[in-house]
């Protein structure tokens, strides 16, 4: 086990299922309702700039500006929020516990709106624990895959790129890592994460 590695980890689709559809079921009758709903909103271009750092109330001003009244189930998303993340993702959890039982230093950086970011925590309160630090998007006003996002985790902890490994299921987010020099393994499933670490000498 190689005990110099640095474990950096995304939280959303790695370690935490989010589903927004969800948070809109009280307002659409079917799932395709809502998912069809979300398109014509374009909603992930909306969130993105949550994410990013813009306010709730700034962003339902935009949306409305942009699709009036097509824009009113947004209002109840910051509410609806915790629905979404309920479901862990399956064995990521159990890789994350092992590598904390081994002592490796673990980390953290998500692409997450600052006002939807206490919800995690309340749900997930052990992300406060296992992690020596976690750089949330939304409160930093940086993205992955823009390489300030990552030099920020690495200047706050005095990490250095060779010595890290960044886990995270999109494919932009890896390459903006490896673009740094980290090492990034794309993940797509527990087990193939854990094979890319076993290969990489972490797990005997």
């Amino acid at each position: 086990m190689d005990a110099k590695k640095n474990i950096i980890f995304d939280l959303g689709a790695v370690l935490i299922e989010w589903d927004p559809a969800l948070a809109f079921a009280d307002v659409f009758t079917t799932r395709d309702a809502a998912e069809a709903w979300l398109r014509e909103i374009d909603f992930a271009t909306w969130n993105r700039l949550q994410d990013g750092g813009r306010s709730f109330a700034d962003g339902i001003a935009a949306a409305r500006a942009q699709h009036g009244n097509r824009a009113d189930p947004l209002e109840g998303y910051l509410a609806a929020f915790p629905v979404t993340i309920e479901k862990p993702i399956d064995g990521s959890w159990d890789i994350l516990e092992k590598l904390a039982s081994t002592g490796m230093p673990l980390f953290a950086i998500t692409n997450w709106s600052a006002e939807t970011w206490p919800a995690a925590l309340e749900l997930y309160p052990r992300l406060s624990t296992v992690f020596r630090d976690i750089v949330v998007s939304g409160e930093v006003a940086r993205l992955k895959p823009e390489p300030e996002i990552y030099r920020l985790l690495m200047e706050r902890n005095n990490l250095v790129a060779e010595d890290c490994i960044f886990i995270d299921d999109s494919a932009a987010n890896v390459a903006g890592a490896r673009a740094l020099g980290i090492d990034a393994i794309r993940f797509t499933d527990a087990d193939s994460l854990a094979e890319e670490l076993s290969r990489r000498g972490i797990f005997a």
